[in-house]
């Protein structure tokens, strides 16, 4: 969140990060009445104090000198000024109450780097990569979707009969590649110096405060045992929408030493969004579903040093891509896709072949965002409380902290299944992850379970189209 005193001092800095963002919802003008009369109000009782502690040392003297009738007069003043004082110090409270809250509204002010767009087709693609020596494709690539379940490895009937629409299972040589790819990521980001941190999975709503998640976005996230119009609470618990969550608010109300900086954590989790403002997007296979795993890594530095740090942080994430051999590219968002905690993101796009549902590159498919990288600078650090002291002597300040997915699961299983499919319906392994599967060269696909998957001539048992 925004300090008040930065509100106060640059009132045109923030008007003009609410428009840049598009944020259209915050009565901007009453925080500042609001901080204005709790400023008066705080004044008016440390002078009501400082009156009436005055008043109390006169009513001893007065009564010593035997002048009871002005002593008598200095008592009732004083139980004036205590009445008087109660109430500036309950209004003052009431608007306090008002103006946290209204704080936790106010978003993230842009880094001057960031460029000015209304909308996500003024971001600003800085590079793509991998697109020089393309492997030899099919000449129809068939959907994720669609050659998951030829292969019988994605299996999104059961999913939804199990848990509902935006869930699914994967089995097989499916399963084991998702647990390839879960172990490959975290090894690679062991290498550049991540400590793993395995997270509780349900959060605290004072958690999903700290790092941004709420107020402003309840609706997306599951509850746990409630309903998620009812108010929240320190008791509440929610499902993570993703480990940012947890690893950011491991440190919550502490003050870390200079010397623990940089820390570099990573975790897996699976992950839980409703998508409640997602309506009318794409449905059908794993691009956008309500539960996924993850790779997530969080940084927390010196606020000198998070730049340079976020740049290091979208290497990191690259690395992955770079070592599956997946053609990708570098998006920077505009001020208008930004998002409310972010003074700086840029995202990584794995490029899908198969579909044209978006614009892709000149050879078609579409880019699937794998990896927001983002720097919160001491955003998240203010509302998690989160602080450092530079030297024992010193003040303590807010570190600045950063996050990047490295990487989110599904897309790169669709991005492997699609750019990685050979002509007879297999999919090649990438070689960085066959150490993980066994020496497994490619998944040639699995035969149906159930009388479901009986043909529909002789009944034999022995249909499917991905056997072994």
């Amino acid at each position: 969140m925004l300090s008040r005193q930065f509100v106060r001092e640059n009132p045109d800095t923030v008007r003009d990060a609410l428009e840049k963002k598009g944020v259209d919802d915050v009565d901007f003008d009453r925080i500042l009445e609001v901080d204005e009369e709790w400023r008066q109000l705080k004044a008016r009782g440390d002078d009501l104090r400082h009156e009436r502690n005055e008043v109390s040392s006169r009513i001893g003297e007065l009564k010593g000198e035997g002048r009871e009738e002005e002593a008598q007069e200095a008592i009732e003043r004083s139980q004036e000024l205590k009445a008087e004082l109660e109430d500036v110090e309950a209004r003052a409270d009431e608007l306090e109450a008002e103006l946290e809250e209204a704080l936790l509204g106010l978003p993230q002010i842009p880094d001057e780097s960031v460029p000015v767009g209304a909308t996500e087709a003024e971001n600003v693609e800085r590079r793509r990569e991998g697109f020089d020596d393309l492997r030899d494709l099919p000449e129809e690539v068939v959907p994720h979707y669609d050659l998951g379940e030829d292969l019988g490895i994605l299996d999104f009937e059961r999913g939804a009969k199990v848990s509902g629409g935006g869930f699914y299972f994967l089995t097989g040589d499916g399963a084991r590649l998702e647990h390839a790819l879960v172990q490959f990521m975290m090894d690679v980001h062991r290498e550049q110096g991540y400590t793993d941190v395995f997270p509780p999975i349900p959060v605290n709503s004072r958690s999903m405060r700290g790092t941004g998640q709420f107020p402003k976005f309840v609706e997306d996230a599951y509850r746990i045992g409630g309903a998620n119009d009812e108010p929240y609470d320190d008791d509440d618990l929610w499902l993570l929408p993703t480990a940012e969550v947890p690893v950011t608010n491991m440190y919550r109300d502490e003050i870390l030493l200079d010397d623990d900086l940089p820390l570099k954590h990573q975790a897996y989790t699976p992950n839980f969004r409703r998508e409640a403002g997602e309506h009318g997007t794409e449905t059908r296979g794993i691009v956008r579903v309500h539960q996924f795993n993850k790779v997530e890594m969080v940084n927390f530095v010196r606020p000198e040093e998070s730049y340079d740090r976020f740049e290091g942080l979208v290497d990191e994430a690259e690395e992955v891509l770079r070592r599956l051999g997946l053609p990708y590219r570098i998006l920077e968002m505009c001020t208008g896709d930004l998002g409310f905690t972010q003074a700086k993101k840029y995202d990584i796009e794995v490029w899908a072949p198969a579909d044209d549902m978006d614009e892709g590159p000149e050879e078609g498919g579409r880019w699937l965002e794998v990896s927001s990288v983002s720097n919160f600078e001491a955003f998240q650090a203010r509302r998690a409380g989160i602080r450092y002291r530079p030297e024992r002597h010193e003040s303590a300040e807010h570190v600045h902290t950063l996050n990047g997915s490295g990487l989110a699961l599904p897309r790169v299983m669709v991005a492997i299944l699609e750019y990685y499919q050979n002509d007879d319906g297999t999919v090649t392994v990438p070689e960085a992850l066959r150490p993980y599967v066994g020496g497994l060269e490619r998944i040639e696909g699995r035969d149906p379970v159930g009388e479901s998957a009986l043909g529909a001539g002789d009944g034999s048992g022995e249909g499917g189209d991905g056997g072994e």
